[in-house]
């Protein structure tokens, strides 16, 4: 039996790592705790503890989203997105909680002439030379 195989597509990261300094004390707590079984590593730990806190914040962060129109989550702006703003006119003022991706086939002129200001509390992925068009707008 003859099968097709078909490619996946690339799948983007789900994560962003981030670097973090931590005092001897705590790093030997966090230690202490994976030795005895509480997590199963130090990443174990920092996840945990990064999402209880989220937790008890969660309705502060759904005020601000509410009040500051955020969109929440993965957002992606593709050529034919940009390319329909700027026949109709339209200047974007991008604002994400979560990661925001500008597509790779955009260029660094359609996103100038298209996005007025990007605000994204979390991930931006965009070509270097995107990143550069916008830095004025970047916030």
């Amino acid at each position: 039996m003859a099968g097709t195989i078909h490619r996946l597509p690339d799948r983007q990261s789900e994560s962003e790592k981030i670097t973090i300094n931590l005092g001897f004390v705590d790093l030997g707590h966090i230690d202490l705790l994976v030795r005895e079984g509480f997590y199963s590593n130090r990443t174990d730990f920092i996840r945990t503890a990064i999402r209880n806190q989220l937790g008890s914040h969660a309705d502060a962060v759904k005020q601000s989203i509410v009040r500051h129109t955020l969109e929440l989550g993965l957002r992606r702006f593709s050529r034919e997105e940009l390319e329909a703003a700027r026949a109709k006119g339209d200047r974007l003022n991008i604002q994400v909680v979560g990661l925001a991706t500008i597509d790779d086939d955009v260029t660094p002129e359609l996103a100038a002439s298209t996005i007025d200001s990007i605000t994204v509390l979390g991930a931006l992925h965009a070509s270097k030379d995107v990143k550069a068009a916008l830095a004025d707008r970047i916030g």
